[in-house]
C-alpha cells in the first residue's frame, strides 16, 4: 500500500513533510477538516509512513457489505455503553493496546465551527499519551505530523501550542476552518494529571 500511496500523492502533487512520530501511543489530530478528500490524503500519508492509524466511526458504517473495508482502514465502531463513558473507553483502549494511534478530527465536522470539540484533549489526558497535530496544507500541498504535545492540564497553554502549529495552514476550503480554540479555555485550568 505504501507504493500505491506514493504514486497517488505524486500524481496529485502532494508531499509528506517530516517523519513519523517515535511514540507508539498518541492522539493524532486531523485538521483542518474541510473536505472528504482529507480522509483520502490522510490515509495515503499514513500508508506511506507506515503508521497504522485507528479512527472512530458511527456503528452503521461497519455493517455489510462494506463494513470490512472500513475496519481494514483502521475504523473502530463507536459502541455506546452506559457503564463507561467514551473518554474512559478510549483511555482503556490505549492502556490495553501494544500501539495505538487514534485519529480525531477535532472540529467534529467539515463545516466551520466556533470552537473545537475537546474529546481529543480529554482522551489524551486520561490515557496519559501525547497529542500529535497532524495537518494537511492545501495551499502548499504538504502534509505531515507536528511535534508531540504532552498535555499539562492547562488548557489555554496547551492550545497555544496547537494554535502556533496550525497558524497559516489552509484547508481545501479555508473559510470552513474555524478558530483553534476549546470552550474550556474560558474556564479555570484543569488540574494537572502529571502526564506532561
Amino acid at each position: 500500500m505504501s507504493l500505491v500511496a506514493r504514486w497517488f500523492l505524486r500524481l496529485t502533487g502532494w508531499e509528506v513533510e517530516g517523519t513519523r512520530p517515535r511514540e507508539s501511543h498518541y492522539v493524532l489530530i486531523a485538521a483542518p477538516h474541510t473536505s472528504n478528500w482529507d480522509f483520502v490524503y490522510m490515509m495515503a500519508m499514513a500508508f506511506l509512513l507506515k503508521v497504522r492509524i485507528s479512527w472512530i466511526g458511527k456503528h452503521g458504517l461497519f455493517r455489510p457489505p462494506f463494513g470490512w473495508v472500513f475496519r481494514k482502514l483502521g475504523g473502530i465502531p463507536k459502541v455506546r455503553d452506559r457503564r463507561e463513558n467514551f473518554v474512559d473507553a478510549m483511555a482503556r483502549a490505549f492502556a490495553e493496546a501494544e500501539s495505538l494511534v487514534l485519529v480525531v478530527p477535532a472540529e467534529g465536522t467539515r463545516r466551520r465551527v466556533d470552537h473545537w470539540r475537546s474529546g481529543f484533549y480529554h482522551i489524551a489526558r486520561a490515557a496519559r499519551v501525547p497529542i500529535v497535530p497532524g495537518y494537511l496544507d492545501y495551499a502548499r500541498r504538504r502534509g505531515g505530523f507536528g511535534t508531540p504535545i504532552h498535555v499539562s492540564g492547562n488548557v489555554r497553554r496547551d492550545m497555544d501550542k496547537l494554535r502556533a502549529h496550525y497558524a497559516g495552514i489552509k484547508g481545501k476550503y479555508p473559510e470552513r476552518f474555524g478558530e483553534v480554540r476549546l470552550k474550556e479555555e474560558s474556564s479555570e485550568p484543569l488540574a494537572d494529571t502529571g502526564s506532561g
